[in-house]
């Protein structure tokens, strides 16, 4: 099937030469942008991006180390525009396969797709250039949540890394 012309296992392994300076131009173009830790794998949204959630199911937790904000996205208009992400296919609580992509260099989870959805993916929202964009809707597999994913507003905290102490 295809998706704006391009079929979807296309769109996503396109690779395409940055010849311009990279930002994030959401609220003139609507375009979002977004890319790994290392910044080797980059991509673009152009569009809207759909709703996102909270995912608690223990393989979003442990692909990410913690929990899971997902972004569904048209995959017609996600593009890959720098890198070659990997992915690892696996069946999950729900039965359905579900391949996770990473950057192949610094490992960080960007983006996931299943067979069953074959319109979108969900775009891990700590990978966006502008993570304000992000506003969760709902929860996801809250029988799988773990105590810690509450944060205490009495923790005491500071604005950057506090102070090593002897």
């Amino acid at each position: 099937m295809s998706c704006c012309g391009v079929s979807r296992m296309a769109r996503l392994s396109y690779i395409h030469k940055i010849t311009t300076l990279w930002e994030h131009r959401m609220g003139e173009d609507n375009r979002a942008t977004g890319r790994c830790l290392c910044g080797s794998v980059r991509y673009q949204c152009e569009g809207n991006l759909g709703p996102a959630h909270y995912c608690h199911c223990e393989d979003c937790r442990r692909c990410t180390g913690s929990i899971n904000i997902a972004v569904r996205v048209e995959a017609c208009s996600f593009l890959i525009i720098a890198g070659s992400p990997r992915g690892f296919t696996k069946q999950a609580d729900s039965g359905n396969l579900l391949t996770r992509y990473f950057c192949p260099e610094c490992g960080s989870p960007l983006y996931t797709v299943s067979p069953v959805h074959p319109d979108v993916l969900y775009v891990k929202a700590g990978t966006l250039d502008d993570p304000r964009l992000v506003q969760p809707r709902r929860q996801n597999w809250m029988q799988s949540r773990v105590s810690w994913t509450t944060i205490d507003r009495a923790l005491p905290g500071s604005p950057k890394n506090p102070e090593a102490r002897a």
